[in-house]
């Protein structure tokens, strides 16, 4: 590490250095699924540390990851021997304008926090279900959560963003200026520039009926087909999600299938009236849906300790009868799924209106793998072999949920149009690819 540069950063830097050996840098060098060991570490307070570290990290050569809320599957806001940009600290969730409910969002907030100042004054997004995961990530990858099929994606009523441009340069994209910009990062992740904040136009919110409903699993293939059925015709106000579980995984033991459940709405009758017919497909153990804030709705993650994580995730334009038969033989091998019922108001947003090029999905299927800390390549892909199958069959992926940053990966993300688009709009924004420690775009030569 350059020294003398070093000393220059920290002379000008309002935020938090954490160097190799400080107090802070195991903590700060680790994320959810990856332990670290970067050089630096730069805590931001404003768009003027941002430049500087970006600076700092060009003229000392340092491959640059940008750390939100650290959930990245593949573990992508921290490194080896290069500088991590900390946006945890850009947190402020701020009323912009109450009258037409619009917010503006720290870039390093988590959802878990914004959810709940959001609450305060009747208001919410759809915004992800994990209290711990950082605005900046999910937005830029989209966002798919609890109210998806009512409001669409996250990025559906994202209204402007302000970023530092790899020339340390703090632009603001929206509809009308930076406009190519704008289009690209709903959905194009961190390839453009690091985020500062986010205006959202929000809407009313005040309880939901949320939790889950707990199955038998003695007909998976038809409970799957008949929850896919209701789904086609319930009110968009309630979003789903099935989760299957094998035996003896994640404390689950029999095999179980979980519905979960939220409507946005405190009306009871109403309410009751959309859940009654997910309380028919089955032969229910557990109910446990229940009034609540919509941020409690937003759970933490748990992971099992000592293990290596491999999620798969692909969509599919129809969830249909071959593919359930297919995944709940799976299930009954060993393997874990989480269906999440998409649609509704994020199927009206036309395709090409973002970079997210997925709309005409009906289902996302998400399967997380376990494996010991020491499996070897070998052994990961034997036992994702019934996942790949189940995936050939896909016609796409979502970013936030790969666990590998590989061409592979960008080739399911964005179809070919899509991806020339984003390599054109890198080509302004990031000429040199100094943000590539993401699913990278290319920049267009």
């Amino acid at each position: 590490m350059n020294q003398s540069t070093l000393t220059i950063l920290k002379q000008s830097f309002a935020g938090e250095i954490i160097l190799p050996g400080d107090a802070a840098y195991e903590k700060a060098s680790t994320v959810l699924v990856r332990k670290g060991a970067p050089a630096l570490i730069a805590r931001v307070t404003s768009p003027q540390d941002i430049a500087l570290a970006l600076q700092y990290a060009t003229t000392n050569n340092l491959k640059i990851s940008i750390r939100a809320g650290g959930h990245s599957n593949a573990g992508l806001g921290t490194n080896n021997g290069g500088i991590v940009i900390d946006v945890g600290h850009l947190n402020e969730v701020k009323i912009v304008d109450i009258a037409t409910n619009r917010v503006r969002i720290g870039a390093g907030a988590s959802w878990g926090d914004a959810a709940q100042a959001l609450h305060e004054h009747g208001l919410g997004l759809s915004s992800g279900d994990t209290r711990t995961v950082g605005v900046a990530g999910l937005v830029l990858g989209a966002g798919i959560g609890w109210m998806v099929r009512e409001y669409g994606l996250t990025i559906d009523t994202l209204l402007s963003a302000e970023i530092v441009t790899a020339n340390g340069e703090l632009i603001t994209a929206n509809a009308t200026t930076n406009s190519d910009l704008f289009w690209a990062i709903r959905g194009g992740g961190g390839n453009f520039g690091v985020a500062v904040a986010f205006e959202f136009a929000t809407y009313p919110v005040s309880d939901v009926y949320f939790g889950p409903i707990t199955f038998a699993a003695d007909d998976i293939p038809g409970l799957l087909k008949r929850w896919r059925d209701y789904m086609r015709t319930a009110p968009e106000k309630l979003t789903t999600m099935a989760m299957l579980f094998p035996a003896k995984v994640m404390g689950q033991n029999p095999p179980t299938c979980i519905i979960m459940s939220c409507w946005d709405g405190d009306d009871a009758a109403e309410a009751n009236a959309a859940l009654e017919p997910l309380r028919k497909l089955g032969t229910i153990t557990k109910d446990d849906i229940a009034k609540k804030p919509y941020y409690q709705a937003l759970q933490d993650v748990h992971l099992p300790p000592a293990t290596h994580v491999e999620v798969g995730n692909a969509f599919f334009k129809e969830f249909s009868d071959e593919l359930i038969d297919t995944i709940a033989a799976a299930h009954t091998q060993g393997g874990m799924f989480q269906l999440r019922s998409v649609g509704g108001a994020m199927s009206r947003v036309p395709v090409g209106a973002t970079a997210f090029a997925h709309r005409d999905s009906e289902m996302l299927v998400v399967a997380p793998h376990f494996f010991p800390q020491d499996a070897t390549e070998e052994q990961i892909q034997q036992g994702l072999k019934n996942w790949h199958d189940i995936a050939a069959q896909a016609s796409g992926a979502y970013i936030n949920f790969f666990s590998r940053n590989t061409v592979a990966e960008v080739k399911l993300a964005y179809p070919p149009e899509t991806y020339k688009r984003l390599a054109s709009i890198k080509a302004t924004y990031d000429p040199q690819n100094i943000f590539d420690q993401n699913l990278n775009i290319k920049p267009a030569l």
